[in-house]
């Protein structure tokens, strides 16, 4: 995890958004919008050596945080706007707060999300009413093309985050996590564009001056890291948590963390994973990668949380199915529970059960087979097996392997 000196400002004067105005937008949300449970977690704070409390976005009505935004911005519109429609760009979760609340509202809505949006994204956003046009290899190329549609026709264009509005409306989370749990000491936020730590900044220091504010990125995309810096860290790839893939954060957003955000930390792909599956195992709740960063970057530090009162925002839960099996697949094999080996037998008859009956033996359970006779580089006269197996965790997997070993078996991991 990269780290920044600490920011000890708290000057909040002359910023676009004030705690008035996110007392507002907690006004117009109410009702239409989940206030999510602040809910501590016994067992993440046994883990990490910090008392933990959850904010459960995850669990809004559309899976995000991004409902609360999108709806102060949309009930700002004139009726006359309302019937000129919107449009907005997004990768997901913007849409979909979008889309739902434009149906609510009764005002057309349309949305460019960039290629390579999850599925689970793209069709969650139509169902919600909104026609969606798939287009842009980044958020970037999306953002343009969806401003260039929306000025010929007229439309409204939402901006995901660089809105004061919209931004008052994700600061409406900071107002219920210190309305829930006052003594909370430090807030870990996601950042992409900046919106949500923007508003959750402004809340909390307004309230709470002495709260520190942690943002998250991942290290594939440090776009607010390095505006903050004057850096020039690569942001490119695919990473798990594609709703904070932002090359580039907004200019309201960035003089907001500029001001109000003590430090930003930089998560790898690895760190996401474990995330994710840790919230899976221990607290049974389903979260996309940007919405485990807090948890990635309090995992991978805990010494610097030590003794802290911690408020982690699980900022949305839009994660394709597919994906959650292969990351808690993957997060399997780091804690050696899953092993794939490769063994060179003879190849004939009972060298399978043989085999079968060692691991039987070391209490290790095969879960695939598979023999390979003809694309391989042995003898003519011998057959490389390939098993799956599971074993508890890394210690019984050494001695599973030094059981096949002691029996003359030639077994590598692969």
């Amino acid at each position: 995890m990269a780290e920044l000196s600490e920011n000890t400002s708290s000057d909040l004067s002359g910023l676009p958004v004030a705690l008035g105005d996110i007392h507002a937008a907690a006004d117009t949300i109410r009702g239409a919008v989940v206030e999510t449970p602040c809910s501590y977690s016994r067992t993440l704070s046994n883990i990490c050596g910090c008392d933990i409390w959850l904010k459960f976005e995850n669990l809004q009505f559309t899976s995000s945080f991004k409902e609360r935004g999108a709806l102060n911005r949309l009930t700002a519109l004139t009726p006359e706007e309302r019937a000129r429609g919107v449009i907005a760009m997004s990768a997901g979760n913007h849409a979909q707060g979008v889309a739902y609340h434009a149906k609510r509202l009764g005002i057309p809505a349309t949305i460019v999300m960039p290629v390579g949006t999850p599925m689970v994204k793209v069709e969650n956003t139509k169902h919600h009413g909104a026609e969606v046009v798939v287009t842009g290899a980044t958020l970037e190329e999306a953002a343009a093309y969806a401003r260039s549609r929306g000025e010929a026709r007229g439309m409204i264009f939402v901006h995901p985050y660089d809105d004061p509005l919209v931004i008052a409306g994700q600061g409406t989370v900071g107002l219920e996590m210190l309305k829930a749990v006052p003594e909370l000491d430090t807030l870990v936020v996601p950042i992409g564009g900046g919106g949500l730590i923007s508003g959750i900044g402004i809340a909390a220091k307004s309230i709470k001056p002495t709260v520190r504010i942690l943002g998250v990125e991942a290290w594939l995309y440090p776009s607010m890291y390095n505006a903050i810096h004057d850096g020039n860290l690569p942001a490119r790839g695919d990473t798990l948590a594609e709703g904070i893939a932002v090359k580039s954060p907004g200019k309201i957003t960035t003089e907001i963390v500029r001001r109000l955000v003590d430090d930003i930390a930089l998560v790898n792909e690895a760190e996401l994973e474990r995330a994710v599956a840790t919230l899976i195992s221990i607290e049974k709740t389903v979260v996309e990668g940007a919405g485990a960063a807090g948890l990635a970057a309090l995992m991978s530090d805990t010494s610097r949380f030590a003794g802290q009162k911690v408020g982690l925002v699980l900022s949305g839960g839009n994660i394709d199915t597919r994906l959650i099996a292969s990351v808690l697949t993957r997060e399997l094999a780091r804690e050696g529970r899953l092993t794939q080996l490769s063994l060179d037998i003879p190849d004939r008859p009972g060298q399978l059960a043989a085999v079968a009956s060692l691991l039987a033996e070391a209490g290790a359970n095969i879960i695939e087979v598979s023999h390979q006779r003809t694309f391989s580089d042995l003898p003519a006269k011998a057959t490389l097996l390939q098993l799956v197996i599971e074993t508890r965790d890394s210690a019984h997997l050494d001695e599973v392997m030094a059981k096949l070993g002691a029996s003359g078996l030639s077994t590598r991991c692969t």
